[in-house]
């Protein structure tokens, strides 16, 4: 008989892990058993969760204690391979498809590498099925329909885990189409669910490239009207092109001068071209600053901006035309370290009437 409830491993971006979590309890149907490093960990009744700002969803095979950071220390892995309960797993994911592949990591220095772990365990794993195993050693993808396992080490625990579903859940069906510097789609989503989009609102990103942040906006709130707008032509086609039939406008237009009215805009989304991926273009190449001027002049009073900024500095130009940062967060995102600032219109308070 099929469990009522089964146990979860949510994978995120560093820094994510908190929007992660709230994402999982406004399921509903989840209670979280812990937040770790890039994961969360959780039961469910809903056995396909669909969370958008998850990296992966994965059942959770086996938890045990850390085997040590030396290569003799390697069999204890096998050992917990031979523990996993595959008839339980079967069950929950319909079978291990074609093959097994695994990938692993861990935190701290040890003898072995990461290739060692995936091998020991993938070889009794492929044993105790009866598929393939392919290791990633020498660098080959998997073939298709191999199922996806992941092994962490974190100093304290070792974990083996089962993707649930047949690929990452970070990648989009809708991403068709993609261009240098497009937003990682689970981070879009973390941004479009801390904007608190209603149905209504419009809500723009004044450099939209390939559409991931409005595409995502409307799945975390349908009913809004979405705008982006881009000098590059390229992004413009690729962002019309992912967002296929759903009511994104996507139109030529420079983000240091919008072709918008004043306090027209409730809510902004934006990841924006600071020369780290994508270099800035037209009023924006000779004067960054007129960024932060037009986010702040087409914002509503109580209009709200939810920005990836590469460093704090750029904040200075944000207080500087009226915009206070509420939250800040830093992610790990690949191999840098961006903010995930929320701003609003900074509100001036009433000086008290002298007698």
């Amino acid at each position: 008989m099929r469990s009522s409830r089964v146990s979860l491993v949510a994978r995120c971006v560093r820094g994510l892990e908190p929007a992660l979590g709230t994402e999982i309890l406004r399921t509903g149907s989840a209670t979280i058993d812990r937040i770790g490093h890039r994961e969360v960990a959780f039961r469910t009744d809903d056995h396909t969760p669909l969370l958008r700002t998850a990296d992966d969803i994965f059942l959770s095979a086996i938890r045990r204690p850390d085997i040590g950071p030396h290569k003799t220390d390697l069999p204890a892995l096998a050992e917990m391979a031979r523990a996993v309960d595959l008839e339980g797993l079967a069950r929950e994911r319909r079978g291990f498809g074609d093959g097994i592949e695994i990938s692993a990591s861990f935190l701290g220095r040890r003898t072995y590498n990461r290739y060692d772990i995936e091998d020991t365990v993938g070889r009794v794993l492929a044993g105790r099925t009866g598929v393939p195993y392919h290791s990633r050693r020498h660098g080959e993808p998997p073939p298709p329909g191999h199922s996806g396992w992941r092994l962490t080490l974190d100093g304290t625990h070792a974990a083996l885990l089962l993707r649930l579903g047949r690929r990452p859940a970070h990648r989009r069906g809708y991403k068709r189409a993609t261009i240098p510097g497009t937003l990682h789609p689970p981070v879009a989503a973390a941004m479009a669910q801390a904007a608190e989009l209603r149905p209504g609102q419009r809500v723009l990103d004044p450099c939209c490239g390939a559409g991931t942040l409005l595409i995502e906006a409307h799945h975390t709130a349908p009913g809004t009207t979405l705008l982006g707008f881009d000098l590059d032509p390229a992004a413009r086609r690729a962002a019309r092109q992912n967002a296929g039939p759903l009511p994104v406008t996507v139109r030529r237009g420079d983000a240091g001068a919008l072709p918008l009215d004043d306090h027209s805009i409730d809510r902004v989304l934006c990841n924006p071209p600071w020369g780290e991926q994508v270099d800035a273009g037209g009023c924006l190449a000779g004067h960054p600053r007129r960024w932060w001027h037009e986010l702040a002049r087409v914002l509503t009073a109580d209009g709200r901006a939810i920005v990836l900024l590469p460093e704090a500095r750029g904040l200075a130009d944000a207080l500087a035309v009226g915009l206070s940062p509420v939250h800040v967060q830093q992610l790990s995102l690949s191999g840098s370290r961006p903010l995930l600032i929320h701003l609003q219109r900074r509100r001036h308070r009433k000086r008290p009437s002298g007698r």
